[in-house]
């Protein structure tokens, strides 16, 4: 008579819940574990106590399969395959005993005392001058910021509110319409200039977060910089001219 040899796969894909936590994690166990070895392995993943937990072992379709009952026997041994869920229960801790982040102790230092430490960022960015504990290196920064904003402001200063006027941005088609704005906005710092496009290539209607800067119809608004915008009599542009563009 014939000898057969069944041949499976010496380890089994699981996904791993509890009745302490929300969250499931998927681990690989090999089938030659006891099912107290494996206790304490999921003692590590879900929290649970390995001498109170019960586990169970559900299918794909969230039908019960069978319980893992002797500490002795071989997770094989069982008819547990690959996608299947092992469910920890524990009866001793209350769900979402570990979740709950008001019971963990908070470390907490004082501005007085963080600067006294001298393995911390700040001492390690002061003693190599670093960042802002770099002085030239501000300065420079700051000169460099104030010449940009310098020149921001010339550029926008020379263009007038009411003039036709042509946007070209990097990437993006060339666009006309009528300057409606000049100056700071409060959305973002620095020089803003408020165009009233021929065309519905804006974002806005003129006004920002809130805040009204002029008035013109949906998506014909839009704010760019100084440097993008170049005054002049810019004729509007007929639909077949911005496809050649």
């Amino acid at each position: 008579m014939a000898n057969f040899e069944v041949i499976t796969q010496s380890t089994v894909n699981v996904a791993i819940t509890s009745s302490i936590s929300s969250f499931a994690v998927e681990k690989r166990y090999p089938k030659n574990l006891t099912i107290g070895e494996l206790k304490g392995k999921l003692e590590l993943v879900t929290g649970a106590n390995a001498g109170s937990m019960m586990l169970e072992v559900y299918n794909k379709e969230k039908e019960f399969v069978c319980a893992l009952t002797n500490d002795n026997s071989l997770l094989g041994s069982f008819p547990i395959d690959d996608g299947m869920r092992i469910h920890v229960n524990d009866s001793q801790l209350k769900k979402g005993e570990f979740e709950d982040v008001s019971k963990v102790a908070k470390f907490e230092l004082s501005q007085e005392d963080y600067s006294k430490r001298s393995d911390s960022v700040k001492a390690f960015l002061e003693r190599n001058r670093l960042g802002k504990y770099n002085e030239d290196e501000v300065k420079k920064k700051a000169e460099e910021q104030q010449t940009k904003e310098a020149e921001e402001e010339k550029v926008a200063k020379a263009l007038k509110v009411d003039e036709r006027c042509e946007v070209t941005v990097a990437g993006q088609a060339r666009r006309r319409g009528v300057i409606k704005f000049i100056g700071n906005t409060s959305f973002k710092p620095g020089w803003w200039i408020g165009i009233h496009y021929d065309e519905p290539v804006g974002k806005n209607d003129g006004s920002v977060e809130g805040t009204r800067y002029f008035t013109c119809p949906a998506k014909y608004g839009a704010f760019v910089k100084p440097a993008h915008v170049c005054m002049g009599d810019f004729p509007e542009l007929f639909d077949e001219e911005m496809d050649e563009m």
